[in-house]
């Protein structure tokens, strides 16, 4: 497409759609699925629907300063629009997560005194209005499912009062860099509920970081398909809009490979789980009772594994690498539309062997590290050759300082960061934003690592979550975890051993894996709750943690698990929306059986 330059910057967020306009105009900026076809909203279109809103909300005397909160599962153009809406006026956006529960909202709704609050759908709108009933709040609830009761009207209309639009020009003019643009809250793993105060200055500097960064040319082809609540989805959206590109939102979790195979991206942004979900259906295939079949997948995997874009690769490999990608490995990128390069990974360390595999693939992977706090991104890999370390969150961005603090002999230590990224505090929490940030701006990330390579960032755990056995020995639990993922029977675990005589673990197992298994070996399947007790699958389990063991220093090896019969439940508190476990509750739903292996 034929690009004109011209000089156009921005500064302040919601200017990254004027800056779209001036600088890379797409027919297809938005594209969203509807009536069975990809339907497309041009720059032009998006920013004339923007200013209707803002309008909309000056006629309903919505001041600078006030909270509106949002209810998305998944991106769409009318959550981009909205958000940029309310920018523009002062409105400050608080993003939460649809399986929040009904102490968590009204604590929200409480504390930010939000006046609106626009859900994705009818089910969630009744929902989150039964919760607030039960306050003395004066919060409007709407929702955006078109032709159904309080559905929120202003979304579709396109109309602008000229004088009206003279108003939103001038509030335009008088929102500074170091004004908040939104609100976001965060238990993490803790559980301690805290709103991140995120600035224009804060976000437009991670933006600009990642434009030096990724791959990307306007009229690209990109796919968004994680929750728009969480930072690391809207910012990539942000970026997506600052290169030019035509944005793509997933319908749901259902039509995910539909969407890919339709859309054909270029590029897109994920975490660790999507990609082992993926990795797991390919060694899925190795259960099966085809023998050629199975060795064949096996030997392709092995060949990925080793795969490296920071060694220089000998000629037998090239052509291992070849056959491997000719044969098995070209399934994957074409699963994923055919035209996949690249994939910025976040949100959750993923496996190494994971990202080899996938490069392998011609599927380009790099890993980022960031937090909510740091609006978000810290340091991430590159994908020039030599700048990208598997195992590694990669480099720090442009701008942003990291250091260690207080190494110890293996040179670890919590992870502080410096920049105009780092978050203006916590919501009302002065006290908490003062043990956080030090006076001379330094925020200290709660997490453990070092540098390694010279000067890629490595995590090693969380702070708070290294514990020590009854024995003095420390034990980093993540990395630990991390061990446990690679066997295919394993879907996710948290290890226990504080205070306690030796490790052990909870384990979710692979229950398709499991299924597949005794399937194999003639074993009669009936129902998870029952299976985790069957003798044979958990003889199967001791021969897994039995060879995983044997790579594990002593006082790290499992001496014994418990197998969970279902997956651990962002609704009980077990799991944070980015599947991080929360230790404290879930070793308090499974106190019982985790005294049992202890005695």
């Amino acid at each position: 497409m034929a690009i004109v330059t011209k000089k156009v910057d921005f500064t302040r967020v919601f200017e990254l759609i004027h800056y779209q306009k001036e600088k890379y105009p797409n027919q297809k900026a938005f594209n969203s699925f509807s009536q069975g076809q990809w339907k497309s909203q041009s720059t032009e279109e998006i920013q004339n629907r923007m200013n209707a809103l803002s309008c909309w909300f000056l006629a309903n005397q919505f001041k600078a300063g006030e909270k509106i909160i949002f209810v998305p599962v998944i991106g769409s153009p009318d959550w981009v629009i909205l958000d940029f809406a309310c920018q523009q006026v002062g409105l400050i956006v608080v993003p939460i997560h649809p399986t929040l529960n009904e102490n968590e909202f009204n604590a929200i709704v409480t504390e930010t005194e939000a006046r609106l609050c626009i859900t994705l759908d009818e089910g969630l709108y009744f929902k989150f209005f039964s919760f607030k009933e039960k306050i003395n709040a004066g919060l409007q609830l709407f929702h955006l499912q078109p032709e159904k009761v309080n559905f929120f009207k202003p979304i579709q209309e396109s109309k602008t009062s000229h004088d009206l639009m003279t108003v939103v020009t001038s509030f335009r003019n008088t929102i500074g860099e170091d004004d908040i643009v939104t609100l976001l809250y965060t238990s993490g793993s803790t559980g301690l509920s805290k709103g991140v105060m995120l600035s224009h200055r804060n976000i437009v500097h991670n933006i600009k970081a990642v434009l030096t960064i990724l791959p990307l040319e306007p009229g690209d082809r990109v796919l968004s398909f994680l929750p728009f609540s969480h930072i690391f989805e809207r910012a990539s959206c942000y970026v997506y809009i600052a290169f030019g590109t035509s944005l793509y939102f997933s319908q749901s979790k259902e039509s995910f490979v539909n969407d890919f195979r339709t859309v054909r991206p270029i590029f897109c942004s994920s975490v660790p789980r999507v990609l082992e979900k993926m990795y797991d259906y390919m060694e899925e295939q190795t259960l099966g009772k085809n023998i050629l079949k199975k060795k064949l997948i096996t030997w392709a995997m092995n060949v990925g594994k080793h795969y490296g874009p920071e060694k220089k690769l000998k000629p037998i490999y090239q052509l291992e690498l070849i056959i491997a990608r000719l044969l098995i490995l070209r399934q994957w990128r074409k699963r994923l539309g055919g035209k996949i390069k690249y994939m910025a990974v976040g949100a959750a360390s993923l496996r190494p062997e994971i990202g080899r595999l996938f490069s392998a693939a011609g599927i380009y992977i790099v890993e980022g590290y960031g937090m909510t706090e740091a609006a978000p991104l810290i340091s991430m890999n590159r994908f020039e050759p030599g700048l990208n370390r598997f195992g590694t969150v990669g480099l720090a961005l442009p701008g942003i300082e990291v250091r260690i603090d207080n190494p110890n002999e293996n040179n670890e230590g919590e992870i502080l960061v410096k920049g105009p990224n780092v978050m203006k505090g916590y919501y009302k929490k002065p006290e908490l934003t003062a043990e956080t940030i030090t006076p001379d701006g330094w925020f200290h990330t709660g997490d453990i690592g070092k540098f390694v390579y010279q000067r890629f960032l490595k995590i090693t755990d969380r702070k708070k979550d290294i514990f020590k056995t009854s024995s003095g020995k420390y034990v980093a639990p993540q990395q630990l975890e991390n061990h446990l993922k690679q066997s295919l029977f394993i879907e996710r675990s948290i290890v226990i051993g504080f205070q306690r005589p030796y490790v052990t673990a909870l384990i979710v197992p692979q229950f398709d894996i499991v299924r597949s298994w005794c399937e194999e070996n003639d074993i009669h399947w009936t129902a998870p709750q029952f299976m985790v007790h069957n003798i044979k699958v958990r003889a199967k389990f001791q021969l897994e943690i039995d060879k995983l063991n044997e790579e594990l220093p002593h006082y790290e090896t499992i001496r014994n698990f418990v197998l969970c019969h279902q997956d651990w439940s962002i609704e009980k508190g077990e799991v944070t929306p980015t599947w991080k476990p929360i230790r404290s509750q879930l070793e308090k739903n499974y106190q019982v059986d985790i005294d049992k292996m202890y005695q």
